[in-house]
This record gives structure tokens, C-alpha cells and sequence, in this order.
């Protein structure tokens, strides 16, 4: 599924919401998970599941081409934990 099937999706299931205002609360959903995970807080959606960001440490890597080793500095990286109901109803489908 795109953003674009999302948006379709949300225009079916309300009938009060035409398609530039449901791109729009999915845009505005999107952009506040991202600017919570840029500030470091964890978001937290009941039922679905929690974004939050894991520190990778540094490491050492090899460069495909020439097998040279490389230093691979640390990072941050988003991390999805699925929810209870989400991996309920996942494992039922």
C-alpha cells in the first residue's frame, strides 16, 4: 500500500472527507511522527504500535568493490514495534 492507496482508503471510510484534506491529515500525521523521532521522543499509538529510534554503534565494514575495510561511524535509526492487537490481527488474517 502507497500514500496514495492510504489516502483512497481513508476518502472510502469517511464520506465527509474529500482526498486533498485526507492528504493532508496524512502528511500531518507523518511529519509529527517524524519530528518526534528527530527530537528523540518515542510515539506511541495504542492498539497499533511505537516508533522510537535505537543508537547503531560503530562498526567496522568492507567496501563491496575493492574489500577494503571501511569505519562505519553510529547512528540513529528509526525503529516500529507493532502493538498487541496489530500482531493479533496480523497473525488471524
Amino acid at each position: 500500500m502507497t500514500k496514495a492507496d492510504l489516502v483512497e482508503r481513508i476518502c472510502e471510510k469517511t464520506d465527509s472527507v474529500n482526498k486533498k484534506q485526507a492528504e493532508a491529515v496524512v502528511n500531518g500525521l507523518f511529519e509529527c511522527i517524524i519530528d518526534a523521532l528527530e527530537e528523540g521522543d518515542k510515539v506511541e499509538l495504542r492498539g497499533f504500535g511505537s516508533f522510537k529510534t535505537r543508537e547503531r554503534g560503530p562498526r567496522e565494514g568492507r567496501n563491496p568493490k575493492t574489500g577494503d575495510k571501511v569505519s562505519v561511524p553510529s547512528k540513529r535509526v528509526p525503529y516500529f514495534k507493532p502493538g498487541k492487537e496489530l500482531r493479533e490481527r496480523v497473525d488471524n488474517a
